[in-house]
């Protein structure tokens, strides 16, 4: 959306911003923004300092972090902000007896697009009617436009060879317990694995799990050294860097996805799905409406049960090619019937000439 935006005005100056390292680490050199830049703390001084310095025409505000300060000094300088991708559920403080200021930031927002018919039904019993349009996620434009840029990453088609593949993308120590059994008894199946996260410490960890395992810093050298004996060569890769694990789903025969045995939730199920792969994780998935959209439309399987059902689920996959296809055909299509949320947005900008100086 943001590059749609830059060729509508190419002069227009776009800033983003994020709070948490996950999301900096992976676009920290996106070029479709002019700035990216960490959002300092919530605090009033930081709100006007902040604001001076950068003094938006129009704020997009994604999703499910509010800050107070900014919200309501944005709102004291009269500066558009629409809520993108909003979800809204009522047990969120915005519905409660107590939630008076969490509903005074709502006031900040200049209008709502929200992901489903319950965030559109909640805010209405907020008085934001008018003002609220039921437009779904934006993340389905990106992954399509990941997807339709994809490039090569070095040295993943040579170790995948013409071996089946299970790409595990942001995984938690509950994930990896999971997998363990299967990926230690099925040698001859490679894995790769993106631990979401990549400190020092934990990815020795996740390396010490896995016997047979070698780092994506270290896959290079290891290639240029001829193993004779193949049943040594390592046959899980653990990815200790942010930035790929997108471009690492197309590469799977199988994809799996973190998170689903953690009390946050499973992580993003449209990565993998976009590539038309069939998409496995745990059972905690209730938050996200992506994920439940994907298993309904038959691209993903939810996993309540612990390794001997995850085995299970996995050879059945790895097995059926029939299932596979029918599985990743579901997912891609999901994934092109929920795109065009963008679309709106920028056409509702330029209707309403936000960016119009």
């Amino acid at each position: 959306m943001l590059e749609e935006l830059k060729a509508i005005n190419p002069k227009q100056k776009i800033v983003l911003t994020f709070f948490s390292p996950s999301g900096y680490e992976v676009m920290k050199d996106y070029k479709g923004a002019d700035y990216v830049f960490y959002l300092p703390m919530d605090s009033p001084a930081n709100a006007k300092k902040f604001l001076d310095a950068v003094n938006p025409s129009l704020v997009l505000w994604v999703k499910y972090e509010y800050w107070f300060y900014y919200l309501t000094e944005i709102k004291r300088r009269n500066i558009a902000a629409l809520l993108v991708s909003g979800i809204f559920r009522n047990n969120q403080p915005f519905f409660k007896w107590y939630g008076d200021i969490w509903r005074k930031m709502l006031e900040s927002f200049t209008y709502f697009f929200v992901q489903n018919k319950e965030s559109q039904q909640l805010l209405a019993t907020l008085g934001f009617k008018e003002q609220v349009t039921l437009n779904g996620d934006t993340r389905f434009d990106r992954v399509l436009e990941i997807a339709d840029s994809f490039t090569p990453v070095a040295g993943i088609e040579k170790f995948c060879g013409d071996s089946q593949v299970i790409v595990a993308g942001s995984t938690w120590e509950e994930d990896e317990i999971e997998l363990l059994h299967f990926v230690n008894v099925h040698k001859n199946v490679k894995f790769i694995i993106a631990p979401h996260d990549i400190d020092k410490a934990n990815i020795k960890d996740v390396k010490d799990e896995f016997p047979r395992s070698i780092f994506y810093s270290e896959l290079e050298n290891q290639q240029q050294t001829t193993i004779n004996d193949q049943h040594l060569a390592p046959n899980v890769l653990i990815i200790d860097n942010i930035g790929m694990l997108s471009r690492l789903y197309k590469y799977a025969t199988v994809t799996y996805v973190g998170g689903g045995y953690g009390a946050d939730g499973v992580h993003n199920v449209l990565e993998p799905a976009v590539y038309g792969k069939p998409v496995v994780f745990g059972p905690v998935y209730e938050k996200f409406d992506e994920a439940i959209g994907l298993v309904n439309a038959g691209g993903a399987i939810s996993i309540d049960g612990g390794p001997v059902k995850v085995e299970a689920v996995l050879n059945s996959l790895l097995h059926d090619e029939a299932e596979r296809k029918k599985m990743g055909a579901a997912s891609k299509k999901f994934v092109g019937d929920n795109a065009g949320a963008s679309k709106k947005i920028i056409q509702f900008i330029q209707e309403k000439r936000l960016l119009t100086s």
